[in-house]
């Protein structure tokens, strides 16, 4: 079994109060991101994210790297077709010079993020952890 892992956070989990209005969300914007997406009865995982049912809903800001502005603009087109409601349109932001992001809130509120952060060079698309699957 191979995980693809970034290289700031291991993991991050949500809890959806609406797990389909949820992955329906999900599987649109990460699609347009070329981001796999591992599908259950009771959760979807994409690398570092899982989501899972819960009663209290996460809320958090959440932001995925876009690999230029195409994708940050398809990102936002998917996610309000899918359900998210806009909370900044694609665009470039005062962050940093070549900030350009989009904002979508997801069915449970919380503030999801693509954004390309201009010309760079990557020292890895991610860290590879290989081990034998349990059971």
């Amino acid at each position: 079994m191979e995980l693809k892992r970034g290289r700031l956070i291991d993991h991050i989990h949500l809890r959806a109060r609406d797990l389909p209005a949820t992955k329906r969300f999900y599987k649109a914007v990460l699609a347009t991101l070329e981001i796999p997406v591992v599908e259950a009865d009771t959760h979807l995982w994409a690398d570092e994210l899982w989501i899972d049912a819960g009663e209290q809903a996460s809320h958090v800001h959440l932001a995925f790297q876009a690999r230029d502005r195409d994708a940050v603009r398809r990102f936002h087109e998917a996610g309000l077709a899918a359900g998210g409601r806009d909370n900044g349109g694609p665009g470039e932001r005062a962050y940093h010079p070549g900030y350009f992001a989009a904002f979508l809130l997801d069915p449970d509120g919380n503030n999801i993020e693509a954004v390309h952060h201009g010309p760079a060079e990557r020292s890895a698309d991610a860290v590879t952890l290989t081990f034998d699957a349990p059971g």
